[in-house]
């Protein structure tokens, strides 16, 4: 029985060694193949759709800049006032 499981992992070693390794250049060509595969089935939105997100995008970073430059202006007049209190 075990003569049969020796015989038979050496049967599948001659097959993995029959297949060849691909050289680096034909798996950098097949990468690039399937790259410009994959990009052929992406589904582009329209342009006034994509006008219309990047304009929310731009309001919202708006938004969020004057958010931050009020929390700043705040604090450093909360600071300004404490350390003018420690001051006199």
């Amino acid at each position: 029985m075990a003569e049969k499981d020796k015989s038979a992992s050496k049967g599948k070693t001659p097959a993995k060694a029959a297949k060849k390794k691909k050289s680096v250049f034909s798996k950098i060509s097949s990468y690039f193949r399937s790259c410009v595969g994959e990009c052929k089935k992406i589904s582009w939105p329209p342009v006034k759709q994509t006008t219309k997100n990047f304009g929310i995008v731009v309001a919202v970073i708006i938004v969020c800049g004057l958010v931050i430059f009020g929390v700043d202006r705040g604090l450093w007049a909360l600071l300004d006032l404490v350390m003018e209190t420690a001051n006199t």
